[in-house]
């Protein structure tokens, strides 16, 4: 009897005899660094920092925090409790609130979280990545990755040296995030100087300059991305791009609304004054 040919994995993942899938190293090290600087680029808005993903949402309680900062809402009162039972209920009740707002956690359960499971633990901060920064963002008829993708390539089009066409090899020389840096904020980037053969340098430059002048927090190690990008890291960043310069124009559009007010409302303080002026030589007249 002839054997059953194998499913072919995909090279980020191996099989284990369990059924679980597990990260390749290299990958899981970028989305470790990668997930902890995004949650805490939102916790630090409360005063948290996580230093052990796997290990700091454990409990529940920064996790409750960190969802509470990116949706704006409060979630139920966390038990004040430290055992394992408090833990759990605490978990549960920030899966529960995702939950809620549509998204299925596929075999990601609160007794992982709380036990530690790196590979749960990564599993369920992409979801709220996913979830949070990303399924919102629109760009013509598309959206969610295919939107953050279409932006990235409508703002780096006209950049020599830049095709975006994914998120992992399209950025590995670094241009792209420079051109997209220098698309929004040109006084930061000497873009026509740069070099597509000197990817670290680029890289490096790019992570400078979003962490000093955009509040964009280093994410990426430069030698990963210039080897073997991983796709969600890669989204993760540069999802933070596309909300710091659409919350940046944003702001513009209001002043340029209010300086239009302002225009209005000055012409027709100068059309009142002219037809009293106007009115009072009339009654002289007469």
């Amino acid at each position: 009897m002839s054997e059953k040919p194998r499913k072919s994995i995909p090279a980020s993942e191996q099989t284990v005899e369990d059924g679980a899938t597990l990260l390749d190293p290299a990958w899981e090290r970028q989305q470790r660094k990668t997930f902890t600087a995004w949650c805490n680029s939102h916790l630090r808005k409360v005063d948290i920092t996580i230093n052990e993903i796997e290990q700091d949402f454990r409990d529940g309680l920064s996790l409750i925090k960190l969802l509470e900062v990116i949706a704006s809402e409060k979630l139920p009162k966390p038990e004040k409790g430290k055992m394992r039972f408090h833990k759990i209920a605490n978990v549960n009740k920030a899966l529960n609130f995702v939950k809620s707002k549509g998204v299925k956690l596929v075999s990601i359960g609160a007794e992982e979280i709380v036990d530690g499971n790196r590979k749960m633990t990564l599993g369920m901060i992409w979801t709220i990545i996913l979830r949070f920064a990303i399924m919102d963002i629109a760009v013509e008829e598309t959206s969610a990755k295919e939107g953050l993708l279409l932006w990235c390539q409508r703002k780096t089009q006209p950049y020599r040296n830049v095709s975006i066409r994914d998120f992992h090899a399209s950025w590995q020389n670094g241009l792209g995030f420079c051109a997209l840096i220098h698309r929004h904020r040109p006084d930061l980037i000497d873009y026509h100087s740069l070099d597509p053969e000197n990817a670290i340098e680029n890289l490096n430059l790019a992570f400078d300059v979003a962490d000093k002048s955009l509040d964009i927090p280093p994410m990426l190690d430069a030698e990963d991305i210039s080897t073997k990008p991983d796709e969600r890291a890669v989204m993760t960043y540069v999802s933070s791009y596309y909300h710091a310069f659409a919350s940046s124009s944003k702001a513009e559009m209001a002043l340029k609304r209010i300086g239009n007010v302002l225009d209005v409302t000055m012409k027709n303080e100068d059309m009142m004054e002219e037809y009293e002026f106007l009115s009072s030589d009339v009654r002289t007249v007469t």
